[in-house]
């Protein structure tokens, strides 16, 4: 088939590089317009964008794909099908439309459950044992397309939404390909959802990663792990009388310890603990605000942190 691949982040590379080496022609990539990043907020083309032009396809950047100018630059590639990972924009019908067989999203959950933007962060939070990914046709509700296929993937007790999504891009690829290759050949017709085990998952915002070490010691973790590494989960120092945020990286649960008060931290020479609902936690690494990432204990020692100073404002 003739495809049109689109996708914007890093985590669709895998994808991307999949279709290419694959028997499909790939003849056109969409991605998100050039962002500002870095100090200089210099502007900058998306993985995928760079990653099409070493490729030498062409790459449309519409600011949105309602905009009639690209959608008359779709169809003048003649796309049969538009293979989908993460592109980050809501396609209007008469996008949907252009391609004979539709758009074809590789999504990083086992739909219906975690329909949404962040289904790997929320996954893990909920303490979920088995993930996967799962292509659909794309559809105006979100998320709610017909599938085609599925992969499962267990998650680790150490996983970060990082280190499981790294995981489910690379196997999501092999899916994704052999979604297009039943397609093409007609081995492959696409199911409807089923109605019961529909959740949700919404994007997790900054505000949400505030870590509250009132909960047992197993939320703190999935909350850290879940928010690594974006948006980071945080947590606040008081220091000359302000606040400042604190951002925590994976934690290790301390069961073998004594309970502490919940926020309250215990510093020894190798570790930083901090008191949980139930069982302590150990610190791993730390970004205080202004500072570059470090190990706890390194940076307990470097702002003289004692025993018994607390997290939270």
């Amino acid at each position: 088939m003739r495809v049109v691949f689109a996708g914007t982040p890093e985590v669709a590379v895998p994808a991307l590089n999949a279709i290419a080496d694959s028997a499909h022609e790939l003849v056109g990539v969409v991605t998100r317009p050039d962002a500002p990043a870095g100090r200089g907020r210099k502007l900058v083309a998306s993985p995928v964008a760079q990653r099409a032009e070493e490729l030498g396809v062409p790459v449309l950047k519409p600011e949105h794909p309602r905009d009639p100018e690209f959608q008359e630059a779709l169809k003048a590639l003649r796309p049969d099908c538009c293979p989908v990972v993460a592109y980050g924009a809501l396609l209007p019908q008469s996008a949907l439309d252009i391609p004979e067989h539709g758009w074809v999203n590789l999504h990083f959950s086992v739909l219906p459950a975690w329909r949404g933007a962040a289904p790997v962060q929320h996954s893990v939070w909920a303490g979920d044992e088995v993930t996967g990914a799962t292509t659909f046709r794309i559809v105006k509700a979100l998320d709610a397309g017909p599938t085609f296929g599925v992969m499962t993937e267990r998650i680790r007790e150490t996983d970060t939404s990082g280190d499981l999504l790294a995981r489910l891009a690379e196997g999501g690829a092999g899916l994704l390909v052999a979604t297009l290759d039943g397609i093409a050949d007609g081995s492959l017709e696409a199911r409807e959802q089923p109605e019961d085990g529909v959740s949700f998952a919404p994007k997790i915002l900054v505000e949400d990663a505030e870590i509250d070490w009132t909960e047992p010691a197993v939320a703190v973790d999935r909350r850290v792990r879940a928010c690594t590494p974006a948006p980071g989960a945080w947590s606040t120092q008081v220091v000359d009388g302000e606040a400042q945020r604190i951002k925590i990286g994976p934690v290790t649960i301390a069961d073998d310890r004594e309970r502490l008060a919940p926020g309250e931290l215990e510093v020894t020479k190798n570790a930083v603990f901090v008191g949980t609902g139930t069982s302590p936690v150990r610190l791993g690494d730390v970004k205080a605000f202004g500072k570059k990432q470090m190990a706890a204990a390194d940076w307990a020692r470097g702002v003289r942190l004692e025993s018994g100073t607390r997290f939270g404002a």
